[in-house]
């Protein structure tokens, strides 16, 4: 039988092309898949070409947490055990003697931190209103006692003595219920125990403290809370060498619960901090003057003499809510984080005045956190003219945020471009905004003419320009 006339027609060749080309693709697909993660090694080259997770850069604004023993005596300042009997200052020796009987020890506070009133669900929901994307809470500071129950800190822990909680653990629930990161900041050191003294009285050439106490705290830390944080301190005294913090780094980059997330500082030794880790504190209060070349943070407390909660804290002590806002914007525009600090009572009480600036940030970020948060420094970081403008920028979009509101009502804007497609508004305000070009002034934005009580906030008010170079 003779075959039909119809003949099978030769495959197109853009048909073959893009079969050859999915063919391609799915290979090294493959091939991108069976190659293994990249393997960090415990150095600061390897360690420090880690990328930054995006969420820290992202989140712009946390809550810092400082509670511990330090909260009961309660005055002073958190570093209270060494004034008293590290350098022996004469205020706290008086301050003991006045009001606690003689042989009174720093151990004795322990049960008298009892953590009564801590209510882990409102203080998430107090960092929440305060518009905080992450919190940082103490699980160790320097005076050595545990937040958590440490397995090498035997009758020095929140579970064995005056809480008998996890506190740890509670106030992280209580976040990650409201989708909270949850930031564990760790003391290296401990002033006096045993272990440290002996390893410092040897020149920091052995390391009994460190493989006893600080690395197993670390690890037990990581694996049992998962932290999206790690706020390193307490590092001064000896080198990373010391600490083994790169190998701890190395592992926690690599083989951690946590290790596509976790973000850290830069404590880890002497001479690390501005140089090596993950971002950088540089030092406490750290404000740089330009735009870094890094990630940075700036942690500060409202209290402007101490971290933990003390009972002589003055009115005139306590930061302005101004100020606050004015660092949080600065800050953010010089392409850092802004860490602000309250220290809780003994009882677990965040006191009123604490309560008032968180929320009073959070009001403020709730007109204005689109200029804030996922924001990037922008070209130009802040011009210093009669109402004092910061930038920062999203895409083609550039806020510009000032803090004096000026008497004839024209916003004076001196770097921004306008184009055919400019437009401006403020944020907290419906409709666009007019505005002119002036060869010699610069942009000229008519603000709107309201009565005080429809201005959107009461301190800081944010431009937003569309379409501008």
């Amino acid at each position: 039988m003779r075959a039909s006339g119809v003949r099978a027609r030769p495959p197109c060749p853009a048909l073959l092309l893009l079969l050859l080309f999915l063919l391609l693709l799915g290979a090294a697909e493959s091939v991108r898949r069976a190659r293994p993660p990249r393997r960090y090694t415990p150095d600061w080259p390897s360690l420090d070409s880690r990328p930054l997770p995006a969420w820290f850069d992202e989140a712009k604004f946390g809550v810092f947490v400082h509670w511990g023993v330090f909260s009961v005596p309660a005055w002073g300042s958190e570093w209270f055990w060494w004034n008293w009997r590290g350098v022996g200052r004469p205020e706290y020796q008086r301050f003991m003697r006045d009001n606690y009987p003689p042989g009174f020890s720093y151990a004795d506070f322990g049960p008298q931190f009892t953590a009564r009133f801590f209510h882990p669900e409102e203080w998430a929901d107090l960092f929440q209103a305060a518009g905080a994307k992450y919190v940082v809470l103490t699980t160790k500071h320097h005076e050595g006692f545990t937040n958590w129950p440490s397995p090498v800190s035997w009758n020095w822990n929140s579970k064995d003595v005056g809480p008998h909680r996890d506190l740890v653990g509670e106030l992280g629930t209580a976040l990650r219920k409201r989708n909270m990161r949850y930031g564990l900041y760790h003391s290296l050191l401990e002033w006096f125990h045993p272990l440290y003294l002996l390893d410092k009285k040897n020149g920091f050439k052995t390391q009994h403290f460190v493989s006893a106490k600080t690395m197993p705290e670390l690890y037990d830390l990581v694996n049992s809370y998962k932290p999206d944080l790690i706020w390193s301190d307490g590092e001064w005294e000896a080198p990373d060498a010391y600490w083994n913090s790169t190998n701890f780094l190395s592992w926690l980059y690599n083989d951690s619960p946590v290790k596509d997330e976790v973000v850290v500082n830069d404590r880890w030794g002497q001479n690390c901090s501005c140089h090596h880790g993950g971002y950088y504190n540089c030092e406490d209060k750290f404000k740089p003057q330009s735009l870094p070349d890094h990630k940075w943070e700036m942690c500060t407390s409202i209290d402007k003499f101490s971290w933990g909660y003390r009972r002589d804290m003055a009115m005139s002590d306590v930061t302005e809510e101004s100020e606050i806002i004015s660092e949080l914007i600065q800050t953010v525009s010089l392409g850092g984080n802004y860490l602000l600090n309250i220290g809780p009572t003994k009882d677990g009480l965040i006191v009123p005045i604490f309560q008032e600036r968180l929320l009073a940030v959070g009001k403020w970020l709730s007109i204005n956190g689109e200029a804030i948060y996922a924001s990037k420094p922008w070209r130009v970081q802040w011009e210093n003219n009669a109402t004092f403008v910061w930038y920062t920028s999203k895409g083609s979009t550039v806020y510009a945020i000032f803090k004096h509101w000026p008497e004839n009502g024209l916003l004076n804007l001196v770097s921004p471009i306008t184009t055919s497609t400019t437009k401006i508004m403020m944020l907290g305000i419906q409709g666009d905004l007019k505005w002119s070009a002036d060869p010699d002034k610069g942009l000229l934005v008519s603000l709107p003419q309201l009565p005080p009580s429809a201005v959107p906030v009461e301190f800081a008010w944010t431009i937003k320009l569309a379409g501008v170079k």
